[in-house]
């Protein structure tokens, strides 16, 4: 699971996925959990839209935009089945969350040592996402929200060093997890594609994008 990354700011947004002339928004450079941080999402007229929302999904149920649990990542596997993703993985809200790294907790030593993930070719990551307006039912206030994607990432040769282990697991079924990354050419796949083109890009990064250490 990702808990903190760092966001790319809206010029290289922009050099990245043309996003077009937007007005001027603002995020802090770090996100965490609970906080803003900016997406970027399809739109009806050619360009993709630039969004500053909350980093956890709120579904259109809740009375509230604060819930007692996390929803800043969202199983892949279980995005059709649960509560709080099943609708917007039904409508196909899916998103693009520009990062320049994400970092992720390695406990190989029995203390947890941050390391942190950039990319070799220098670009931003570009992570899998679902996002929801959710909608103060009482005022009519929109929130815009948001969620990042994991997948299993046991069998990857990195990705699986990351995270405490559980104890009352097996080595090979501790059930790692990853960030899905899309890259440019897969773009239109994930904006647009049918729930079945979007999984077959469930994968974790391949290791020759990925350059890592400890921070």
């Amino acid at each position: 699971m990702c808990n903190r990354y760092v966001s790319p700011d809206e010029a290289a947004m922009e050099r990245a996925w043309h996003i077009g002339n937007r007005t001027p928004l603002k995020w802090p450079a770090e996100v965490v959990p609970r906080g803003s941080g900016p997406f970027l999402r399809a739109t009806s007229l050619g360009p993709l839209e630039l969004v500053v929302g909350l980093w956890s999904l709120i579904p259109h149920w809740s009375e509230v935009p604060r819930l007692k649990y996390s929803t800043n990542n969202a199983r892949s596997e279980e995005l059709a089945a649960k509560p709080s993703f099943r609708d917007a993985w039904r409508s196909g809200q899916r998103c693009i969350i520009p990062a320049v790294s994400f970092d992720e907790p390695n406990w190989e030593t029995g203390k947890n040592i941050w390391w942190r993930f950039r990319r070799a070719d220098g670009q931003p990551w570009g992570l899998a996402g679902l996002y929801h307006p959710w909608v103060n039912k009482q005022t009519g206030e929109i929130l815009e929200t948001y969620t990042m994607l994991t997948v299993n990432a046991d069998d990857h040769p990195l990705m699986s060093r990351m995270h405490k282990p559980d104890p009352t697991l097996p080595p090979d079924r501790q059930d790692k997890r990853s960030v899905v990354a899309i890259e440019r050419a897969d773009l239109e796949q994930w904006l647009f594609g049918s729930q079945a083109e979007a999984k077959e890009l469930f994968r974790p990064p391949a290791m020759e994008i990925i350059e890592a250490g400890p921070i």
